[in-house]
């Protein structure tokens, strides 16, 4: 389908790569996601749509290494052993400004959805869909239409809605009696941490980034803080804070200390950090979710604005992540009463 003069212009503005620089202008995420759930009872949707049901094999979940916001995704689907029910699509780490892509795959087609770039899933369902096409979303594999890319729902649906499919030893990653905590932790992280090194990074005045800059790193203190008498965010076991809080510190030293400009100290520089993200990189869902390597395209070659070049950094040594952490002199136990997923064995 042609795109409209219009369409363009807003995916321009709201890009798949989640951002550009505005002269002058402080950055502000577009956080206007489709908010349908897949539930247990399928409820209709707000304005009346059809529900969507949980249902084994019916629904793919497409993502991309690179991306953090998908990254949770892929580690909560893994931890909860949904992989044999729900499916997994991989773009590419590069895109341009239309789409994600799944130039991975053979003859560059998702092997199941049968589609060269994710936007045609979008556009099956929202045929003049205004704004990004962005992972991960939530695809219905009879229809061929997007269901959600609502990703802070996405990964708490997991957990709750999809509990029948459950692997036997599950981890709690979201139990009741901690939500509340939870719920405050994940807001803090997201507007200083996950979303604060974008901030930076796409500033686009010398105040706007000082602020961000500060902001970012008064809340990695607090972290800090928090982290160096507890192995974990919320309770003594991994919860969905965690996870949230993962996905951003294992991209830190990779792009975001010098492609974004969060320069004040390295991951590496920050010792409790340091110890819990190499924890968490250790334990089985999460460091082998892991591709610093498309982290890294996906970043340097997309974002033409901060790097036009688009080189791409040889480093920082990786080998770091798999040295002894000594979080365990901590207590806690990472999957409470449950056991580690084993590796998927269709799955990088």
């Amino acid at each position: 389908m042609a795109d409209t003069e219009q369409n363009v212009e807003h995916r321009e503005q709201f890009s798949t790569a989640g951002a550009y620089v505005h002269s002058g202008e402080e950055y502000t995420r577009d956080t206007n996601y489709i908010e349908d759930r897949i539930t247990r009872d399928g409820q209709p949707g707000k304005n009346g749509e059809p529900g969507w049901p949980v249902e084994a094999g019916r629904y793919r979940l497409v993502v991309a290494r690179a991306c953090p916001w998908a990254h949770r995704s892929t580690i909560v689907r893994r931890l909860l052993g949904l992989e044999d029910v729900i499916s997994l699509g991989i773009c590419g780490p590069t895109h341009d400004v239309r789409s994600w892509t799944f130039d991975l795959d053979e003859g560059a087609k998702d092997p199941v959805l049968g589609i060269e770039r994710l936007q045609q899933a979008y556009f099956s369902r929202f045929p003049n869909y205004p704004r990004g096409i962005t992972v991960p979303a939530i695809v219905d594999v009879p229809s061929g239409s997007v269901v959600t890319n609502n990703f802070p729902q996405i990964t708490l649906d997991f957990s709750t809605e999809w509990q029948e499919f459950h692997r036997p030893g599950a981890p709690k990653l979201y139990p009741e009696e901690l939500r509340e905590e939870i719920d405050s932790v994940n807001k803090r992280v997201f507007t200083e941490v996950n979303n604060g090194v974008y901030r930076c990074g796409f500033a686009g005045s010398q105040q706007a980034y000082d602020d961000a800059y500060h902001r970012l790193f008064n809340a990695l203190d607090w972290l800090s803080e928090r982290l160096e008498t507890q192995r974990y965010l919320v309770g003594d076991t991994i919860t969905e804070a965690d996870v949230r809080l993962f996905t951003t510190l294992v991209r830190f030293d990779a792009v975001y200390h010098g492609h974004f400009k969060c320069n004040r100290s390295k991951l590496t520089e920050m010792p409790v950090l340091w110890a819990y993200a190499r924890d968490l990189f250790q334990t089985p869902g999460f460091g082998d979710t892991v591709n610093f390597e498309q982290i890294k395209q996906h970043y340097y070659i997309v974002h033409t604005d901060l790097n036009p070049t688009q080189i791409v950094p040889l480093g920082p040594d990786e080998s770091g992540w798999l040295s002894e952490h000594g979080r365990h002199e901590l207590g806690g136990r990472p999957f409470g009463e449950g056991t580690p997923p084993s590796r998927p064995a269709s799955e990088g």
